[in-house]
């Protein structure tokens, strides 16, 4: 059994189709070759044979009608000028009058019976008729006996001469030299074949190399890097899976890190609940206040631990597939009026005057769940990262084809060092202050992730301690 597994591979293999190419391109021009060799041969070994016997013929035609051989067959001379014409070319010759009847024939076999075919009557109207058919074997010729007038000068037919020529030597030397041709595609085939298979285990070495190489890579023995030079595929293949396997590293970079941070945030709540529980455990007359004081603290804990959690599935679900989006018409306007009106008292809190901007009516296609997380996240983060006395102002436009939201701050800025990692995970830009706050480092991802979902943009610019703009650019059509 797996020996027959390993003759499927085989066959399935790229060496194995190699190998089938290589053959069937040099064996089938040969076959055709071969067979064009033979047909031309035949073809004109036949129209030489005719030309000649149909040469001869018309000097036998001359003398013929000269000596008014159809009405007196008594001449010697023409008998034996019929009878050798036949028997160099092994053959049967007859003369037929007028009335189609037999004068002449040299097997003496038909002389006196009427023919009557589509040959002789074709060729008494005055036209030569050549026949060859390969099945049986012969060339038949038709040639008018033509008589002149003196008076008029012109040509009567008085009747044919009917010519049967067998092609055996013909069909010898076309057997002979098929044999020939035979044997030399014999040898060319076996010639071709070890080729095909030279070259195919040439062709293939390369793909060889690459697959034992991304084996060592694949178990840690390897350089890390696939390097076949053997030819510009081999070479374009090899940069590919270096980028392929590059951006794979990223990314496992990414996943152990991402791990790491989500331990990192979801220990941290844990920990202070620990250490709260503790303190109250190891006092034993500790009063109500501080009791309450340290469950006021552990419940705390439990709202943060529950925000990253939170945080976390709302990110998963945004990494899930764009058909997951449930999209609706809606009125941004009414939904950015709902979104300020909810967060305006974090803004009075943090006396932050929010401003907001409409240029026109703006109905979009979008989910609403998605979008509005999305939008809350960035207008959130400019009241909460900002500056007593500070002010956001939030814009909304749009034009044929997309709408633009703009949420500008004048609060602390982001420093350039960091603007190439706002939107990663769990990235804090001021990890003090987000602790006060209560961040979780996921909103800029969430809100990236909701914005490319529905085939938009966003893009970031900022001055640290003068503030910070985040430009949104969605389609008002979604497009699957």
């Amino acid at each position: 059994m797996s020996n027959f597994n390993v003759f499927k591979d085989f066959i399935k293999s790229l060496r194995f189709r190699l190998i089938i190419l290589f053959i069937l391109m040099g064996v089938i021009p040969g076959m055709v070759l071969w067979a064009g060799v033979l047909n031309s041969y035949e073809q004109r070994a036949v129209s030489i044979k005719t030309s000649e016997i149909l040469g001869q013929a018309k000097i036998l035609v001359n003398q013929i009608v000269s000596n008014d051989y159809l009405n007196n067959t008594d001449s010697v001379i023409i008998s034996a000028e019929l009878q050798q014409l036949s028997n160099i070319y092994d053959g049967k010759i007859m003369l037929i009058d007028s009335g189609f009847r037999v004068v002449k024939d040299t097997y003496d076999i038909d002389t006196g019976k009427i023919i009557i075919s589509k040959e002789v009557i074709q060729s008494y109207k005055g036209t030569d008729i050549t026949k060859y058919d390969p099945e049986s074997r012969y060339i038949e010729i038709v040639t008018p006996l033509l008589k002149t007038n003196v008076a008029t000068g012109e040509q009567a037919p008085i009747g044919v001469m009917m010519i049967s020529v067998s092609t055996d030597s013909i069909n010898l030397n076309m057997e002979y030299l098929g044999t020939n041709i035979f044997v030399i595609q014999m040898i060319c085939g076996m010639l071709v074949i070890i080729l095909a298979v030279w070259l195919s285990i040439h062709l293939t070495k390369p793909l060889k190399k690459m697959s034992l190489s991304i084996d060592e890579i694949e178990t840690g023995y390897g350089t890390g890097k696939l390097i076949i030079h053997d030819y510009t595929e081999t070479l374009e293949i090899c940069e590919k899976f270096n980028s392929l396997l590059g951006r794979m590293k990223v990314l496992d970079e990414s996943r152990q890190e991402f791990v790491s941070n989500v331990s990192h945030e979801l220990k941290t709540p844990l920990t202070s609940m620990k250490v709260l529980a503790d303190s109250i455990n190891s006092m034993g007359d500790a009063p109500v206040e501080l009791y309450k004081e340290f469950m006021a603290d552990i419940g705390q804990e439990i709202d943060r631990e529950t925000k990253i959690i939170n945080d976390l599935l709302s990110l998963v679900k945004m990494d899930k597939s764009a058909a997951d989006l449930n999209i609706v018409s809606l009125n941004i306007n009414e939904l950015l009026e709902q979104i300020l009106k909810r967060l305006k008292p974090i803004a009075e809190k943090q006396q932050v005057e929010l401003v907001f901007e409409s240029f026109r009516p703006v109905i979009a296609d979008v989910d609403e769940v998605k979008i509005t997380l999305a939008f809350s996240n960035l207008i959130e983060n400019a009241i909460k990262y900002n500056n007593p006395e500070g002010w956001v102002r939030v814009s909304l436009n749009a034009d044929h084809q997309y709408m633009y939201l703009k949420v500008e701050d004048n609060g602390m800025g982001i420093p350039e060092a960091d603007m190439d990692h706002i939107f990663e995970r769990f990235y804090r830009v001021d990890k003090s202050h987000s602790r006060e706050i209560g961040g979780t480092g996921l909103g800029l991802a969430i809100t990236r992730s909701a914005i490319l979902m529905h085939k938009g943009a966003v893009k970031v610019f900022s001055t640290e301690g003068e503030g910070t703009i985040f430009n949104v650019r969605i389609p008002l059509k979604y497009i699957v």
